[in-house]
């Protein structure tokens, strides 16, 4: 016997700050987590498993019309097995206000109390508490009843766990508790990362379906657990995910432009091999110490063309979804008057008053930024220190003044 363990499928939620792009193909980035979830059906059938589970934040939030919720309906009717369905933060019971008659071969765990399901001719049962709320404090495991004796025990549950991460901390829960509740399996959901907290028993983040931002990297998609005798005895992660976000790190230090460029090429490479056939959404970082550090700020579309350009050569398809540099300029002492004007602009930052409007400058630009982007503005924010930015800023106007004074 086989099942599928997944969570954070999050239907219908737009890749983070992607909409206004028109560089992107329709075929890349629409419907991504509607394919990708078609996908593990058809891992569902192919691997005939005898039902999926599914711990959590099924839908992003409340539906924007009856589309997200017939498509469901629709992928579960070509499953034509059990599912299981809980729901997490997203989409909590007080959170979707719309819905439709579930089919017939799919179970709702739910929000008031934990629920046992059994499945007598497979010899399993499975627990689970639904999200009522969106914000869940307290340890819901808590409540989760004693295993059913003599079957395979499956626990499913929303929860941050122990370490949340980068994720709001909801239904928080310790590793040695759920071991202690004697369940088999925990099919855990809301972290979007691949986790194996524990093998004795098994207690698994499946991580979520399809990366949605450019902290999502890697392989997304399931768990498929094999159980033989009642006991499991392989536990598998499957990609199925239709796009891959990858983290392209090139290190100037020491490269003139052309060997740069061959840097970023071979990572564009290295980038579509690990994609598994799908397209690639990439972000490029440029690190070290160099003398092109001031060129490179101001030429971060031909990073990306360069990027475009190492994909088409190799066969692949790739996009670049923004270009960071953190590169340094190497130390040298600027010629004639220059240096006045770099110790002035410096000293300046010292000056409380003007490091407060600043900061005020800052902060009013941030919030002018719509909130997906916000956190990504390569600009401190209010509490951090100014100098953050201070050697960018002169670079770039040592060299605007140098253009000037050669013209």
């Amino acid at each position: 016997m086989k099942f599928i363990h997944a969570a954070d499928i999050h239907l219908d939620s737009p890749l983070a700050g992607l909409r206004a792009r028109d560089d992107l193909p329709d075929d890349v980035i629409r419907h991504s987590t509607r394919r990708a979830f078609s996908r593990m059906i058809d891992l569902a059938v192919e691997e005939d498993v005898a039902f999926v589970v599914i711990a959590g934040d099924l839908y992003d939030g409340d539906w924007k019309d009856f589309s997200t919720g017939l498509f469901f309906a629709e992928e579960m009717r070509r499953l034509n097995r059990p599912c299981f369905l809980l729901r997490g933060n997203h989409d909590a019971k007080s959170v979707i206000t719309r819905g439709l008659k579930l089919p017939d071969n799919v179970r709702e765990f739910s929000s008031r109390t934990c629920d046992t399901f059994c499945l007598p001719d497979l010899g399993v049962a499975l627990h689970g508490h639904s999200f009522p709320n969106r914000a869940v404090p307290e340890d819901l495991s808590l409540r989760y009843p004693a295993p059913v004796p003599g079957m395979l025990n499956i626990g499913v549950l929303h929860t941050s766990g122990e370490n949340p991460g980068k994720h709001e901390e909801y239904a928080p829960c310790r590793v040695p508790d759920l071991a202690l509740k004697g369940y088999d399996y925990w099919a855990l959901g809301h972290i979007h990362a691949r986790k194996e907290l524990s093998e004795r028993p098994w207690i698994v983040f499946p991580g979520n379906l399809q990366g949605r931002d450019p902290t999502e990297t890697g392989p997304k998609g399931c768990t498929l657990v094999t159980v033989e005798d009642r006991q499991i005895v392989a536990v598998e992660h499957r990609s199925v995910d239709v796009l891959r976000w990858a983290a392209l790190d090139a290190d100037a230090t020491g490269l003139d432009e052309p060997a740069l460029t061959a840097a970023i090429a071979d990572c564009v490479r290295a980038a579509l091999a690990d994609a598994e056939a799908n397209p690639v959404l990439a972000r490029l970082t440029v690190t070290g110490t160099t003398d092109l550090h001031g060129a490179l700020l101001s030429d971060t579309d031909r990073l990306a063309a360069e990027c475009r350009n190492a994909a088409i050569e190799a066969g692949g398809r790739l996009w670049v979804e923004s270009v960071k540099i953190r590169t340094r300029p190497l130390v040298t002492q600027d010629a004639g008057t220059l240096t006045e004007l770099r110790d002035a602009f410096f000293a300046g930052l010292t000056d409380p008053v003007l490091a407060a409007r600043l900061r005020e400058e800052f902060a009013s630009l941030r919030q002018k930024v719509p909130a997906p982007a916000r956190d990504d503005l390569d600009v401190p924010k209010p509490d951090d220190a100014l100098d953050q930015l201070a050697e960018d800023a002169w670079q770039l106007a040592a060299g605007a003044i140098a253009a000037t004074t050669a013209g």
